[in-house]
């Protein structure tokens, strides 16, 4: 893959990575030399992009033989990170994925250890940029996001019907409040619609994480009977749908504004400060201050 030695050992957890290296082994078509273990998200990923190609049945399995290890680096699992301190303790070169662009450093912290790759990987120049200042020492190289663009190409012209999607995500932090904080930012995103469509919102679509247990927001459409759950088979055709584009910092706000699609973050205005460096993304906080 990519001109490593090989075989090579793929490890990943989080939708977040794994949908880009998959983009990449596609277009190399270089299944017959990946040794896979999938947990969580990935496991199904994989499933989908490679049906009948089997996955190993353990973290030892994958790298026995493996000459690189090719990990990703979410935050859903310990299992990425041991499969670095494994490929280390045997000497197997180590590369590790950076999707998104925020906490780089501490990606690579499990309990107070610190296991760093032999070099990272990016696929666009934002995530280049801070992966060097983040990252001081760390060799990075940067290849094109085929996932993105992919997505994009299966993204359909926009029905004009009122549709906004919600693209969900697990915030892991209340904000000083006493609920999670994807729950704070959905309320203050309906608080606020009017921004969004002036014509007015006639179907509001949510769209839950990979990461996220089914039936987390089933409490909330009870009280919001305009919304409905999305059960799209990909993020292309659920943007398809839509309008609009709402979330917090999800990765599929970035697909949604290559597309072309009006794209909003939700954070309230009590929340820290927005992190994605795209330009275009506009924040409903600063919109309902002028």
């Amino acid at each position: 893959m990519l001109e490593l030695p090989v075989p090579t050992a793929l490890v990943c957890h989080d939708a977040g990575a794994t949908n880009i290296i998959l983009g990449w082994l596609k277009a190399a078509d270089s299944t017959a030399t990946v040794q896979a273990f999938m947990k969580g998200p990935a496991a199904q990923l994989w499933s989908a992009a490679f049906p009948g190609y089997p996955i190993c049945g353990s973290l030892e399995e994958a790298l026995n033989g493996a000459q690189t290890l090719i990990s990703g680096t979410g935050w859903a699992s310990e299992l990425e990170h041991s499969a670095r301190q494994l490929a280390f303790s045997r000497g197997i070169q180590s590369v590790a994925v950076l999707d998104h662009w925020v906490n780089y450093a501490q990606r690579f912290e499990r309990k107070g250890q610190v296991q760093w790759p032999d070099e990272v990987w990016v696929a666009d120049d934002y995530a280049l940029a801070l992966a060097q200042s983040d990252l001081p020492g760390l060799p990075v190289r940067q290849f094109d996001n085929l996932y993105l663009k992919a997505q994009v190409a299966n993204i359909e012209k926009a029905p004009g019907n009122g549709t906004l999607l919600v693209v969900l995500e697990p915030v892991r932090n209340t904000w000083g409040g006493d609920r999670e904080g994807e729950f704070q930012a959905l309320d203050y995103l309906f608080d606020h619609l009017d921004y969004l469509w002036p014509a007015g919102v006639t179907r509001v679509l949510l769209r839950q994480h990979p990461s996220e247990p089914p039936g987390k927001y089933q409490s909330w459409l009870a009280r919001h009977r305009v919304a409905q759950m999305d059960n799209s088979k990909d993020v292309a055709t659920a943007i398809s749908q839509a309008d609009v584009v709402v979330g917090v910092e999800s990765f599929a706000l970035t697909i949604a504004l290559a597309a072309g699609r009006p794209v909003y973050s939700s954070l309230p205005p009590w929340a820290p400060d927005f992190r994605l460096p795209q330009k275009g993304i506009q924040q409903i906080r600063l919109m309902t201050q002028l």
